[in-house]
């Protein structure tokens, strides 16, 4: 499914508009910040990446004035080619992902735009593809196109923001994929050194709908959906600030068919095992930012 372009080119436009926070007579300033952490189920987009087994996480991030670029990375588990149906190797499809990514936050009033691009890579994988056997290459690129802020007058706590991404060649070579986010935090008052935060995403995906045939089994082109082109997600839950720790505490869900058990075996695990790969999950995470 395509979006429609004048929302790209509305989101550039507005882009060009907007201006730096600092002030002219400022020079741009260098700050760097190290994150480490840990959750007990890591998921994106509703989908569960580490069969809701515990995962450590870390990066670094960089910013210059109204630029910034980052690395992050974690543990992660795919299953098998086998257990996906590519053949019968034993090995992971992959275990690690490293996240790179970069781009601009222009200000313009209270809105702040983020208009970057971000490459999902996963060294040392087992994916080259049906005819070695192996899944298609699981790296990616995504262009990433935002913008959020306090936009209600006098409920300066209650952030507002929208991101469109786009991917011309999505994980697994499965074609074009666009990716649409709405989300809203609110800050609450702070207990002594706490400060919650509650928060919640609602997104949809949109894939290509050619066929894709594995084997001797015909999908739709995004497998990730369970043969349909497309499926929505969403999570609410709540963060703990103390100092520089961070405690999130959420839940995941996505209306992808669970038709032939997909979200707890099959496709993603091989046999049915009770994992909530797709289904509703609760997810934990924990982190230290420097």
């Amino acid at each position: 499914m395509q979006l429609n372009s004048k929302l790209s080119l509305g989101l550039m436009a507005a882009l060009a508009l907007a201006t730096p926070a600092v002030a002219a007579d400022e020079a741009p300033k260098f700050a760097y910040s190290f994150n480490i952490g840990a959750t007990n189920d890591y998921v994106f987009r509703g989908i569960a990446q580490n069969k809701e087994n515990p995962s450590v996480q870390g990066g670094i991030d960089l910013t210059y004035g109204i630029a910034y670029f980052g690395l992050w990375g974690s543990n992660i588990d795919f299953g098998t080619n086998a257990q996906n149906g590519f053949g019968p190797g034993r090995s992971k499809i992959v275990n690690t992902e490293i996240d790179v990514y970069g781009g601009i936050k222009p200000v313009l009033g209270p809105a702040t735009f983020d208009l970057g691009v971000l490459l999902y890579a996963y060294p040392n994988g087992n994916d080259n593809g049906p005819s070695q056997g192996q899944a298609g290459d699981q790296t990616y690129v995504e262009i990433k196109g935002g913008v959020s802020g306090a936009f209600i007058p006098k409920l300066d706590k209650l952030t507002l923001g929208g991101v469109v991404f786009y991917s011309p060649e999505y994980i697994g070579k499965q074609g074009s994929v666009w990716t649409v986010e709405g989300n809203a935090a609110y800050e609450l008052p702070a207990l002594g050194p706490v400060t919650p935060t509650v928060s919640g995403t609602i997104g949809a995906s949109y894939g290509d709908s050619l066929s894709n045939t594995v084997g001797a089994t015909s999908y739709g082109k995004f497998n990730i959906a369970n043969g349909a082109d497309s499926y929505n997600y969403w999570n609410i839950g709540v963060t703990f600030a103390v100092e520089k720790f961070t405690f999130d505490f959420r839940y995941w869900d996505t209306d992808i068919s669970h038709a032939n058990n997909f979200c707890k075996g099959g496709t993603f695990n091989g046999a049915v095992n009770n994992i909530n790969q797709c289904d509703g999950q609760f997810a934990f995470l924990g982190k230290f930012t420097y």
